[in-house]
């Protein structure tokens, strides 16, 4: 009888400590400055459909006892359960982290927290087509000294009404952060987005 072969599972970060410790200080400062552009190492071959930035954050901050929603596919599910040893949530607002690489889920029906404890909310990772600071969507808030500009290109139709009513439930709500190749920004739940 013969086993079916196993296509061995890509390699995570290349210095695993290291990258992953450069990678949460870079989310750090995404969330403190939100709509800053932060560059990140990415897993030299994560699988498709996952980018770069995607594939690190999600190796960063994933682990035992966070169950990650994804999009990408069952490479890219093995691939995460293998290096970060996470859970994979069969509902969006199961997780406590969720990688949109397509169409997000709506940000209402995802994991918000409490008033009691609003930080059991989930993350949102949203791949889009690029990144870049200057010009497009107006932000401000906390972390912002008056106005910061992001353009995204790629986010979903109807993406900045969402975001307003998600910033409405303050202290409870999603947090987001958006990635594009190895670029991330963050936008925490206390930005207010105006499309630009």
């Amino acid at each position: 009888m013969t086993r079916p072969m196993r296509m061995p599972l890509a390699a995570g970060f290349a210095d695993p400590v290291l990258d992953a410790q450069c990678c949460f200080r870079a989310a750090l400062e995404a969330m403190a400055r939100p709509g800053r552009v932060q560059r990140v190492a990415a897993p030299p071959e994560a699988p498709p459909p996952l980018g770069g930035a995607a594939a690190a954050l999600l190796l960063t901050l994933a682990d035992a006892g966070t169950p990650v929603w994804l999009d990408a596919g069952p490479a890219a599910e093995a691939w995460l359960r293998f290096h970060a040893g996470c859970p994979i949530a069969a509902m969006p607002g199961e997780a406590a982290f969720l990688l949109a690489t397509g169409a997000p889920p709506p940000l209402a029906r995802l994991a918000a927290g409490s008033e009691e404890e609003p930080h059991r909310s989930a993350t949102l990772i949203l791949q889009v087509a690029s990144l870049a600071e200057g010009d497009g969507w107006r932000l401000s808030g906390p972390g912002i000294e008056r106005e910061h500009r992001l353009r995204v290109e790629g986010s979903p139709p109807g993406f900045a009404a969402e975001w307003a009513a998600n910033h409405a439930r303050i202290p409870q709500g999603v947090d987001l952060f958006l990635c594009a190749g190895d670029r991330l920004a963050a936008l925490p739940r206390s930005t207010t987005l105006i499309p630009g």
